[in-house]
């Protein structure tokens, strides 16, 4: 397998993209947002980070897994949040 450059095959220009201001950047083709776009977001303070996974093994009965594959396609992070909401729901107990 052969290691080229990204910037070779796709002869990205990086050099002049690195000097780029933002004035001179292009906006035209994006359009102007509007109160409208930002009536459902949501403005999130002082949240925690999710800390970063660990790949742990132990075991899990295979019907619990199963159960978890047939609910959801990203079933480990289905599990995943299950078990974050048990652990913050038992916390400050």
């Amino acid at each position: 397998m052969s290691k080229k450059h990204t910037l070779e095959k796709f002869g990205t220009d990086a050099e002049r993209l690195r000097n780029m201001k933002d004035e001179d950047i292009d906006f035209s083709d994006i359009p102007k947002t509007t109160p409208e776009m930002w009536k459902s977001s949501i403005l999130r303070k002082n949240f925690k980070p999710i800390p970063r996974k660990n790949q742990e093994n132990f075991p899990i009965d295979k019907d619990i897994i199963e159960f978890f594959k047939a609910q959801s396609f990203n079933y480990p992070a289905a599990i995943n949040q299950l078990l974050r909401d048990y652990m913050e729901a038992h916390e400050n107990k």
